[in-house]
């Protein structure tokens, strides 16, 4: 599964792409599309399938070069930005089917109002640092690579 995939491209992002059951919470699967439009605006692209689940592989040194140069999100907000950025610097992408449920007395330490308000700044300066990035991304894109 992931780990075969991470050897076979040890240099891209493994990412799972949760497959819900019918436990999944409603708000959850309906509401985490509020999260995958604003990545998909921010990197310009769909190669990012679910930007939320954090069943990932990360390749390392582009991550620790990364976070040694800017400071990224401790909570909810790090696994978003911590692709958006990856997709920025050009670490590919390899999105991974995987089974979710949610057991009826789970515990989620997602803070509903803190999470979000921190998941909506982290947002906002994504856009920010996207339009900054604007021309390298449109010309990256425009090449294909």
């Amino acid at each position: 599964g992931f780990l075969r995939e991470a050897r076979n491209f040890p240099e891209a992002m493994i990412i799972g792409c949760p497959k819900f059951d019918a436990s999944v919470p409603k708000g959850r699967l309906y509401g985490r599309y509020l999260t995958h439009v604003w990545v998909w605006i921010n990197t310009l692209s769909v190669d990012i399938r679910d930007s939320m689940c954090g069943f990932r592989v990360y390749p390392l040194p582009p991550v620790l070069r990364l976070i040694d140069t800017v400071r990224v999100g401790r909570r909810m907000d790090f696994d978003i930005e911590i692709l958006v950025r990856l997709h920025w610097t050009g670490v590919a992408v390899r999105n991974r089917d995987t089974c979710v449920n949610y057991p009826p007395d789970g515990i989620s330490h997602f803070d509903l109002l803190r999470d979000n308000l921190r998941i909506s700044r982290m947002h906002a300066m994504l856009f920010f640092g996207m339009l900054w990035r604007l021309p390298w991304l449109l010309t990256r894109k425009r090449k294909g690579s």
